[in-house]
């Protein structure tokens, strides 16, 4: 396990990079507006964990758990089918082919948005995505295409072919000139916030974050700063083998971190979204890495406690166990509240 205490939280990274990038947006207003009228939605449950709490060595411990998320089994129903639904309410969706590149569970997000608005989704997967995703995407309706060895191989195949006539580019990451979608799409993920704003019966010590390129990150640390100020010390976990996020903090700006393939495979992210960097850089405390022994053992404890998920929806979990050595630095002891997310449901 790496640990970078941030050293630019509380402050703008004024980089040439990033001047055009707006930071994620706080107002749930809209997503829950939408929300509210979809027969899918329903509000996921927040689990306090006392006893996986005494495991870790902390005073209290509450999880959302986004497992059963409309059906779709991860929280990242809430991003891209609500931009598809924001298109479709200005008369927009219907007939366009929204194309994008996934791991997974964004793709099923475009997929299911697609087809309730009557649009059609094509997603770009990476060879080592599993087949059962593959398949659980076509179920959804989504034609898909595997190329490239890694995320950002698919993610150009992408976008190559989002330039066909009548199809459109939809990314779960943000880079220069890309931001409008990626944008409205982290708003969708300010509903899961605005739900644990109503059920944490006090405001945590700690918010535990996992991060692939930032998304969830960037709009959960967002809010949490604009509800509950300094109170929370945010710290965000990434797969070692993919630091995105960690390596852009350390050298003050944009950078890609390669590394191996990670069994977090919907953390796999070798480059971060700059809206989400930038709004990390100003909200996040500390930024932690774990290695895919500690991303296997997270998942396997969070699932002895009535978690099962996978280590990429694990991870936030995985990083308290990992930390160890790093407590004291974390502030992570008896007396520390914490909030994580279980991203996503098991495998299979």
């Amino acid at each position: 396990m790496r640990h970078l205490a941030n050293p630019h939280r509380g402050t703008v990274l004024n980089l040439p990079d990033l001047v055009d990038i707006p930071f994620p947006s706080v107002d749930a207003a809209a997503p829950l507006k939408l929300l509210e009228r979809c027969p899918a939605a329903a509000r996921t449950p927040l689990r306090e964990m006392p006893e996986l709490a005494e495991t870790l060595g902390i005073g209290a411990l509450w999880v959302k758990d986004e497992r059963g998320r409309m059906g779709l089994g991860s929280f990242k129903a809430l991003g891209a089918a609500y931009v598809i639904a924001c298109e479709a309410e200005a008369g927009e969706a219907s007939g366009r082919t929204y194309v994008t590149a996934s791991a997974g569970n964004h793709g099923l997000s475009v997929a299911a948005g697609a087809r309730v608005f009557g649009a059609r989704a094509k997603v770009f997967i990476a060879e080592q995505v599993p087949e059962s995703f593959a398949q659980r995407l076509e179920a959804e309706g989504a034609e898909v295409v595997r190329e490239g060895a890694d995320y950002e191989a698919s993610m150009a195949a992408a976008a190559r072919a989002a330039e066909a006539p009548g199809h459109v580019l939809l990314s779960d990451s943000s880079w220069a000139g890309y931001v409008d979608r990626p944008h409205r799409l982290m708003e969708g993920y300010l509903a899961l916030m605005a739900e644990v704003f109503e059920q944490i019966p006090e405001v945590p010590t700690h918010i535990l974050l996992q991060a692939g390129v930032g998304g969830l990150a960037g709009a959960a640390a967002a809010n949490a700063r604009a509800r509950w100020g300094d109170a929370p010390r945010i710290v965000v976990v990434e797969p070692e083998n993919a630091p995105a996020l960690l390596a852009s903090i350390e050298a003050g700006g944009p950078v890609h971190a390669p590394g191996p393939p990670s069994c977090m495979g919907r953390l796999d992210c070798k480059e971060p979204s700059l809206i989400a960097l930038k709004g990390l850089a100003r909200d996040a405390d500390d930024f932690v890495t774990i290695t895919e022994d500690e991303g296997e053992k997270g998942a396997a404890l969070a699932a002895r406690f009535g978690l099962a998920s996978t280590p990429s929806g694990a991870a936030g979990l995985a990083g308290i166990a990992a930390a160890g050595k790093w407590h004291a630095a974390l502030g992570l002891g008896p007396e520390a509240r914490v909030l994580a997310i279980l991203s996503e449901q098991a495998d299979g």
